[in-house]
C-alpha cells in the first residue's frame, strides 16, 4: 500500500505448524516467512505463534518464555523486519506480566518504528488461571490500514468488533488457536464480524496438533476472499479499502444502532 491515498493492501496470512516452547526457532521461522513475503503490506501470524499454544507449557515456563513488549527478542525482531521491508506485522506472543501472570498478547509492528502490544481482554475459561486479562480495545493506525486487534475467543463477542469499527478500524486482525473440529466457528464468526460492521476481517489460526487451521480473509460483505484447510500455507490476497465506505452506503447498519436499547455487560447465564 503506497501513498496516502492508496487503498489496496496486499496481505499474507500465515498458517504453519510450529513446535511448542521453541521460541528461538519460531522467531527464525517468522523472519524467514516475512522475508519470503516482503512484497506484502500486512503479514498476520496466529495466536502465540512465538511459543506455541499449550496452556500447561505456558504456565510452567512463563519465566523463560514470556517477553517484554518493547525490549524483548520478538519485539526487536519484528520492529526491525517491519522497518527493513516497510510492512506491518501482527504476531502472537507471551507478554511478561507486571509481577504476576503473563498476558496472551499480540505485537503489531509497522513502518516508521511503530510498535504496539494488544493484550487479550476476554479470556477463555481455561485461560483464566494462566493469563492476566487486558483492559483495552484499541485501534491501531498503520500504513496498511487501521487495525482492530482481537485474539481467538474474542471473535465470539460482536460488541468488540463494533466498538473497534466505530473507532475507525478497517481491518479486524484475529490471530487464533481455535481447537480441532471447530472450523465452523472461524467461518461463522469471521464472516459475521466483517459483515456486521462492513470491515475486512483476517482470521489467522493455528494448524498445529489440536487446532483446526481454516484461516481466512473476509471482505466487508462477508464474502471469503481466501481460505485455508488444515495444511501449512500462507494465504495471499488483496484488500481494497475503498470497499468499506461503498458497502456502508449499501448497508448503513453501523451508524444506525440504538445502544440505549441493548443489554450489555456480564451476568451469570443459566445452563
Amino acid at each position: 500500500m503506497t501513498g496516502e491515498s492508496a487503498r489496496l493492501v496486499q496481505v499474507a496470512v500465515v498458517q504453519q505448524v510450529r513446535p511448542v516452547g521453541d521460541a528461538a526457532g519460531n522467531r527464525e521461522h517468522l523472519a524467514r516467512l516475512v522475508e519470503e513475503h516482503r512484497d506484502a503490506d500486512l503479514v498476520v501470524f496466529p495466536e502465540m505463534y512465538v511459543t506455541g499454544y499449550d496452556l500447561a507449557v505456558l504456565a510452567g515456563r512463563s519465566a523463560d518464555l514470556a517477553e517484554h513488549a518493547t525490549t524483548g527478542p520478538t519485539a526487536l525482531l519484528v520492529r526491525g523486519l517491519s522497518m527493513r521491508h516497510q510492512l506491518t506485522i501482527v504476531v502472537g506472543f507471551l507478554e511478561r506480566g507486571d509481577g504476576g501472570k503473563p498476558y496472551d498478547s499480540l505485537l503489531i509492528a509497522a513502518p516508521g518504528g511503530l510498535l504496539s502490544a494488544y493484550r487479550k481482554s476476554h479470556l477463555f475459561p481455561a485461560e483464566l488461571p494462566v493469563f492476566a486479562p487486558g483492559h483495552e480495545l484499541p485501534v491501531i493506525p498503520t500504513p496498511a490500514g487501521v487495525l482492530g486487534p482481537q485474539i481467538c475467543f474474542e471473535h465470539a463477542f460482536p460488541a468488540i468488533s463494533t466498538t473497534q469499527a466505530l473507532a475507525g478500524a478497517q481491518i479486524l486482525v484475529i490471530p487464533s488457536a481455535v481447537g480441532a473440529d471447530h472450523e465452523h466457528l472461524i467461518e461463522v464468526r469471521t464472516r459475521a464480524r466483517a459483515q456486521d460492521n462492513q470491515v475486512f476481517a483476517i482470521a489467522a489460526n493455528s494448524n498445529s496438533p489440536g487446532f483446526c487451521g481454516h484461516s481466512m480473509v473476509v471482505d466487508p460483505r462477508g464474502r471469503i476472499l481466501a481460505a485455508a484447510g488444515h495444511e501449512d500455507v500462507v494465504l495471499r490476497t488483496t484488500l481494497d479499502l475503498s470497499h468499506i465506505p461503498a458497502e456502508r452506503r449499501r448497508e448503513p447498519s453501523l451508524g444506525m444502532g440504538r445502544p440505549d436499547l441493548y443489554l450489555l455487560g456480564h451476568r451469570e447465564i443459566d445452563e
